[in-house]
C-alpha cells in the first residue's frame, strides 16, 4: 500500500495516545472530554460502529471514486473540518494548519467563533475557501459585525449553531480552571514543565487567544467568567426569529449545526435554509441525549432531498465516514481526530489526518465495491 502518512501513527487513535503525551492534561482534558459523566460522547461512537456494510464481490468494480459534490464545489473527499474552540490551546497555530491541510486536499474548513485564528486570517489562508460557525450573538450589531466579516474574508458557508443554549457542564476543565491563556495555577504550571515541547512552541508563537472575538471582548477572563461571558454575549436559543434575519442577509449557503430532532428539521426547511449538520456537539453539551447516528436515520427516512442532510459527532476513522455516509449523510466532519493530529504531529498533523481517512474510506468502498460516494446506502445492512 502506498502510504502518504506517517506509517508509525497509522490510525487516529495512535494520534491519540500521542497526543496526550505531547501536550499539557489541562489541554488535552478540553480536547477529550465530554460532559458530565461522558455518556453521550462514548455512545456516539459506539453506537455509529453497530453500523454494518454489506458487500457486493461478484459486482463489476472499476475502483472507488472520493470525490464529493456539495452546494455547487465538488470536494476531493466526503469529509471535512469539524469547528473545535480553542485549538490554539492544544497546539499553537492550529486552525491556520488545519486551514492549510485543507486547502491542498480540497476539503471544507469550519472555523469557529471562538476559536484562535481570525476570520480574516483564514479567509486569507484559504483563499476564501472555508466555512465559518456562528455562535449567535445576543447583540444584532455584533452578529452583523460577524457577518460582514465573514463576508469580506470569502467565507462560502456560514454554519449557525443551535446545539449550545447552555454552556456545558465539563467537571474536567472546572478542575482544571481553564482559561484563556491557560490559568497559570501551581497544577497547570507543572503539567506544562512536563511538556516542554508544547512549552517552547507556545512561547514562539505567543499566547492564544480567541482572535475573532478578541476586539469584543475583556481579557483573561477564567472558567467561571468564560462561561458568563458566553452567556451573555452569545444567545444560543435560536428561533424562527433569530435565523430569518441571518439567512435575509447572508448571500452565501446556510447550515444549522446541531440538529438532533424532526422539529427542527421541519423548521429548518421552512426558512429555507441550504442544509443541516446532525450533531450533539461531539458529547459536550447533553449527556442525557441520544447519539448522532440515531436521530440522522430519522431525519434521512423523512427528509432526504428536501434539505442537505450531513453529520458529525463520534466520527473517528474512514470506517465511521463510510457507517455514517451510508446511514444517509450526505457529508460529514470530524473534530476530535483531526486536533489530535495536530496535537500529536505539529504542523504535518493537519495532512497526515486527511491521508489516513482518506485511505481507510478508500479501503472499505473497493472492499464492498462501492464506486461513488453516493450509492455507500446501498450497502447498509438495515437495523
Amino acid at each position: 500500500m502506498n502510504l502518504n502518512y506517517n506509517p508509525s501513527y497509522p490510525s487516529v487513535d495512535d494520534l491519540r495516545a500521542r497526543a496526550r503525551q505531547r501536550i499539557p492534561r489541562f489541554a488535552f482534558e478540553y480536547l477529550d472530554g465530554g460532559c458530565n459523566e461522558d455518556i453521550n460522547l462514548h455512545k456516539n461512537t459506539t453506537e455509529l460502529r453497530e453500523v454494518e456494510l454489506k458487500p457486493f464481490y461478484l459486482n463489476k468494480h472499476s475502483g472507488s471514486d472520493l470525490k464529493t459534490e456539495l452546494f455547487g464545489q465538488v470536494y476531493d473527499a466526503p469529509f471535512g473540518i469539524a469547528p473545535v474552540g480553542l485549538q490554539g490551546l492544544m497546539w499553537p497555530n492550529a486552525p491556520e494548519i488545519l486551514a492549510k491541510a485543507a486547502k491542498e486536499h480540497n476539503v471544507p474548513f469550519i472555523l469557529s467563533t471562538v476559536t484562535t485564528s481570525s476570520i480574516e486570517r483564514i479567509g486569507k489562508l484559504t483563499e476564501g475557501k472555508f466555512w465559518f460557525q456562528l455562535y449567535h450573538p445576543a447583540d444584532n450589531a455584533l452578529r452583523d459585525d460577524l457577518l460582514d466579516r465573514a463576508e469580506a474574508a470569502g467565507c462560502r458557508v456560514l454554519a449557525i449553531l443551535c446545539d449550545v443554549p447552555t454552556f456545558g457542564y465539563r467537571p474536567r476543565d472546572i478542575r482544571n480552571g481553564l482559561a484563556m491563556p491557560p490559568k497559570m495555577t501551581l497544577r497547570n504550571v507543572l503539567q506544562i514543565m512536563g511538556k516542554p515541547n508544547w512549552a517552547i512552541q507556545t512561547l514562539l508563537h505567543g499566547q492564544p487567544n480567541f482572535a475573532t472575538m478578541k476586539k469584543y471582548m475583556p481579557e483573561g477572563l477564567n472558567m467561571g467568567q468564560l462561561g458568563r461571558y458566553m452567556n451573555q454575549t452569545f444567545s444560543g436559543r435560536l428561533n424562527e426569529e433569530k435565523i430569518a434575519p441571518i439567512r435575509d442577509r447572508w448571500k452565501g449557503k446556510l447550515v444549522l449545526k446541531g440538529v438532533a430532532s424532526d422539529e427542527d428539521t421541519e423548521l429548518a426547511i421552512k426558512l429555507g435554509l441550504d442544509g443541516i449538520i446532525v450533531s450533539n456537539h461531539g458529547g459536550r453539551q447533553l449527556d442525557a441525549g441520544q447519539s448522532t447516528i440515531k436521530p440522522l436515520e430519522t431525519i434521512v427516512q423523512k427528509y432526504a432531498g428536501r434539505i442537505k442532510i450531513m453529520m458529525d459527532s463520534g466520527i473517528r476513522s474512514g470506517p465511521d465516514v463510510a457507517r455514517a455516509l451510508a446511514s444517509g449523510a450526505e457529508f460529514v466532519f470530524l473534530g476530535r481526530s483531526f486536533m489530535y493530529g495536530v496535537a500529536a504531529l505539529g504542523k504535518a498533523g493537519g495532512q497526515h489526518t486527511i491521508s489516513i481517512l482518506k485511505t481507510q474510506l478508500k479501503q472499505v468502498m473497493e472492499q464492498v465495491c462501492c464506486e461513488k460516494v453516493e450509492d455507500l446506502p446501498r450497502h447498509l445492512v438495515q437495523r
